[in-house]
C-alpha cells in the first residue's frame, strides 16, 4: 500500500458510529474489522520503514562510533507524519475497500 497517497486523516476526529455500522449493520462488527485492517497495515508500515532504516545500519557496534545520521532522522519524520494505521482503516472501510467473510453457520 502507498502510504504516502493516502488521503486519510492525520489528526483525531470524531465519527459518527451510524456510518460505521453501515456496512455491516453492526457497529462490534466494523471495529472488529477495522481492527484487522489496521494491524494489517501497521505490519506493512513497520516493514516497510525498517528495510529503509536498514541501509543506514551500521556494521560495528562500537558506542563511540554512533553519530547522527541526517537521512535516517528525514525517513523517521516523513513515517511519524503519516496518517496512522486506525484512519486508513476507518477510511477503507467507509469507503467500502474492506469487506469480513463470514463463516457459514450451517456448515458445522
Amino acid at each position: 500500500m502507498d502510504f504516502k497517497n493516502s488521503t486519510a486523516e492525520k489528526t483525531t476526529i470524531t465519527r459518527n458510529t451510524d456510518e460505521l455500522e453501515a456496512t455491516t449493520n453492526n457497529i462490534y462488527e466494523s471495529i472488529v474489522m477495522m481492527s484487522k485492517r489496521s494491524n494489517q497495515l501497521s505490519i506493512e508500515l513497520k516493514e516497510e520503514l525498517t528495510s529503509k532504516l536498514q541501509e543506514f545500519a551500521s556494521t560495528t557496534d562500537n558506542l563511540e562510533e554512533i553519530f547522527e545520521n541526517r537521512e535516517q532522522i528525514e525517513i523517521s519524520r516523513v513515517y511519524e507524519g503519516l496518517p496512522k494505521p486506525v484512519a486508513i482503516s476507518i477510511q477503507e472501510l467507509l469507503n467500502d475497500k474492506i469487506y469480513a467473510r463470514m463463516p457459514d453457520e450451517n456448515n458445522d
